[in-house]
């Protein structure tokens, strides 16, 4: 499919592109341009388009206000050492977008037609890529009912955009780990529901939880499962893996209430590579605080597109708290992160051919 190009009547000047990207912190800072791309029942994907960045019109009775059929994605592009940029694993979103899109009763997003949207903006808006170190262009794929009814059924009508944010770090506390506060009284996802998909929902029932770990002086919650309270699932918008003494490591397996990050599966097979054993196996909150006060565990680490590998130092929760190892970033944390964003970034060795030029 053909993009057409609308021009912008006023994009933002140089000077002030210039300073939005000196220090952009994560998702408030956005491009000038933005994909979108129409569906309509019995005609399909059409009208293709690359123009102005800027609001939508919409039907009071549209209706991803009233029935919240929408579902996004996030990934990233780097620009690598040559000047050209790259996206990571960008087949891997367009797939998981569609498992969402299966779940929440939305037509499939054709995955060149993803992958094309997002090559399309990064290389519109390349000049807004971030001079901070470590800097990243955050792209936020999203499709939503765009049909004017009301009544309970899928929508014939939807809309996909892209669009774009220089990012530079997601956690502003500058500690070298992040502290978790641990939720009792809420769940984020229950066995038959939408855990799985990466929709809007899942993440508004989060905010109440994650302002009470704020409020408590935390950088995230984690979630525990929503039948016997007892086995942890995953963190407000991150994967766990959790580290032991003998060099094995354990991840909470999916099973439908947790989202399958592509992170998480870039760094099982980055743990595998280095020859450590790899589990995919429930992991109980009381064994976790058990673990780590006798040494056993020594590191726990979160992952996501967003934060990509994040040392986990501290955990509270109103049976009290512990410390994970000193505190402070673990060893294979470290070399998972380094190594991870070395493939991603063009600086090392990309042996199972997850970066694409754009």
């Amino acid at each position: 499919m053909d993009f057409e190009h609308l021009p912008h009547p006023a994009p933002v000047p140089g000077e002030t592109r210039a300073q939005a990207i000196a220090d952009p912190g994560f998702g408030t800072v956005f491009t000038d341009h933005m994909v979108t791309v129409d569906y309509t029942a019995g005609e399909g994907w059409h009208s293709a388009r690359i123009g102005p960045r800027e609001p939508l019109s919409i039907d009071p009775a549209c209706a991803v206000l009233h029935y919240a059929q929408e579902i996004f994605e996030g990934l990233k592009a780097y620009r690598h050492p040559d000047g050209s940029f790259a996206l990571f694993r960008p087949e891997e979103n367009a797939a998981r977008m569609n498992r969402s899109a299966d779940r929440l009763a939305m037509p499939h997003m054709p995955e060149e037609l993803f992958v094309a949207a997002c090559r399309e903006l990064v290389l519109k808006d390349a000049d807004w890529f971030p001079t901070v170190d470590g800097g990243s262009l955050y792209l936020r794929p999203f499709m939503f009912a765009s049909e004017a009814f009301l009544g309970v059924r899928p929508a014939r009508q939807y809309k996909f955009l892209v669009i774009a944010s220089p990012a530079g770090n997601y956690f502003k506390s500058g500690v070298p780990a992040v502290s978790i506060w641990v939720s009792r009284d809420y769940v984020r996802a229950a066995p038959g529901g939408t855990g799985a998909a990466k929709t809007g929902g899942n993440y508004a029932a989060s905010l109440v939880p994650q302002a009470e770990a704020i409020e408590k002086g935390h950088d995230q919650v984690v979630f525990l499962d929503a039948v016997e309270r007892k086995w942890i699932e995953e963190l407000g918008g991150m994967n766990l893996f959790f580290v032991f003494d003998d060099g094995s490591v354990v991840t909470p397996p999916l099973g439908g209430t947790i989202l399958p990050g592509i992170t998480r599966d870039s760094l099982i097979r980055l743990l595998r590579d280095e020859g450590l054993t790899i589990r995919e196996e429930r992991y109980s909150i009381d064994q976790w605080r058990a673990d780590a006060q006798s040494g056993k565990l020594i590191e726990t680490m979160a992952c996501g597109t967003a934060a990509v590998v994040t040392p986990v130092g501290r955990v509270e929760g109103p049976e009290g708290e512990f410390t994970i190892g000193s505190g402070g970033p673990g060893q294979l944390t470290g070399k998972l992160r380094e190594r991870l964003v070395a493939i991603q970034r063009g600086q090392a060795p990309d042996p199972h051919g997850w970066v694409m030029k754009l």
